[in-house]
């Protein structure tokens, strides 16, 4: 303990008698002080990604895309659906997209028109395909020589069997009347629309 002791007072007389040394040995007692606070501070980075989605909140998304497009194929290589919209916000829990403004063409079999889609919002579930749309939904096709409108708050569309159902009131609009009724479910392919209940028209007299 005493040459401790005497070791110490030697480097405190050592530091003294050099103001230089004494100066450089409180910078590097300064220098390290301040990278202990420092890394105090600094949060640790996330392990996982399950880390990262506790920082960020479940309602963040793990990224978007601006102006994106999706186009979807059936088995034989043809093109069947492709939707845009201005921004697309992803979910890789459950393999979600949340796009705002989408607007979608249906494509089927035949060289006919396809069906033009538009609505507020929707969700697209990329493990079975499934699109779900949701307020103004606006379904634009042609019968014939004439064009048809069908309007309804929701619709699903099934990319992989090519259909589109509602249980919600919809309404169909051309030049020569109005149909209405709850529920229904189309057959892009085979060009197919049947109405599920409460049927009613109102048409035109064709002189």
């Amino acid at each position: 303990m005493a040459e401790s002791t005497q070791d110490s007072l030697l480097s405190r007389l050592a530091l003294a008698e050099r103001p230089g040394l004494r100066m450089l040995a409180l910078a590097v007692t300064i220098a390290a002080a301040a990278f202990l606070l420092w890394r105090g501070n600094e949060p640790p980075p996330p392990s996982s990604s399950s880390d990262a989605r506790q920082l960020r909140g479940d309602a963040e998304p793990d990224g978007f895309v601006v102006n994106g497009r999706y186009t979807s194929y059936d088995e034989n290589g043809q093109r069947k659906v492709v939707f845009s919209s201005p921004r697309i916000e992803q979910f890789e829990e459950g393999g979600l997209a949340i796009m705002t403004s989408p607007s979608a063409k249906l494509s089927g079999q035949t060289e006919d028109e396809p069906w033009i889609v538009n609505a507020d919002k929707g969700h697209l579930r990329q493990s079975d395909d499934l699109l779900y749309l949701m307020g103004n939904v606006r379904v634009e096709r042609m019968i014939g020589e004439r064009e048809a409108t069908l309007t309804t708050e929701s619709l699903t569309l099934d990319n992989q069997q090519g259909t589109a159902f509602t249980d919600d009131p919809v309404t169909i609009t051309d030049n020569l009347g109005v149909t209405r009724a709850i529920g229904m479910k189309a057959w892009i392919d085979e060009r197919i629309l049947e109405l599920n209940s409460q049927v009613e028209g109102r048409y035109e007299t064709v002189n």
